[in-house]
């Protein structure tokens, strides 16, 4: 197994678009058997890439007994709206939230081989593609929150024990800086 850390929310790697994938390799075959045993073990239904740090549009999915990963994938939404469904993320520990999202999903994109594959979803299927392609775009599932939604998460993620470290404390300088920092 290779196991690897999931970041959490405040990490800018969970923020910042991925690249296309562009060597179908021994190291992209890699990047998916970790990404699958990191899901496997956290559990989880889903897990990118840049959960674990690396900044490539990769995904791998668990979801009704289903195993599977996708590369470079893009996405044809369904104008139905699933709106109370709720959604929760390995990079946000024990919280959920209603989180509206399509109800049906066509992905399309490619396995670590490079050959295409399409791939079509409804309910949580659907859901889990457009969250871990939100992630391959740097957006978090609390983006598509409605606003007080948002606040709520927001509140329990401050509260978190899980979120970073205490805020550092500052001294007030004994020398003369004239407001300038040093």
């Amino acid at each position: 197994m290779a196991i690897q850390a999931i970041r959490l929310f405040g990490d800018p790697v969970l923020r910042t678009p991925a690249a296309p994938v562009v060597d179908f390799d021994k190291e992209l075959r890699k990047l998916v058997k970790d990404l699958t045993d990191t899901m496997m073990d956290a559990p989880g239904a889903g897990l990118a890439a840049p959960q674990i740090g690396v900044g490539l549009r990769v995904f791998t999915y668990y979801v009704d007994d289903q195993l599977g990963h996708l590369i470079n994938p893009d996405l044809d939404l369904s104008d139905e709206l699933d709106e109370e469904g709720e959604e929760g993320c390995l990079s946000f520990p024990g919280l959920s939230y209603p989180t509206p999202r399509a109800v049906r999903a066509v992905a399309k994109g490619f396995d670590m081989h490079g050959e295409p594959v399409v791939l079509e979803g409804t309910d949580l299927m659907a859901r889990c593609f457009q969250h871990e392609t939100d992630h391959l775009d740097g957006i978090l599932f609390i983006d598509r929150m409605d606003l007080k939604q948002r606040k709520l998460a927001m509140k329990a993620i401050r509260e978190a024990e899980w979120t970073g470290a205490a805020a550092p404390t500052f001294k007030l300088s004994p020398h003369a800086t004239g407001g300038r920092a040093l």
